[in-house]
């Protein structure tokens, strides 16, 4: 699958490479100012007690 993706990315391998890493970039982005946000209230591991 990996395979696959490589292939389909256009240019040389260091254009390859940084246009991966700027998705990577994206991603994370997107995940630590919406999703985490979001998921915050519903899970919330302050409230875990082990008895």
């Amino acid at each position: 699958m990996y395979a696959a993706l490589w292939r389909l990315l256009p240019g040389p391998w260091w254009l390859r490479v940084l246009i991966l890493l700027v998705v990577i970039a994206a991603v994370l982005y997107g995940l630590f100012w919406y999703v985490f946000p979001w998921v915050s209230p519903i899970v919330a591991p302050g409230e875990v007690d082990v008895e």
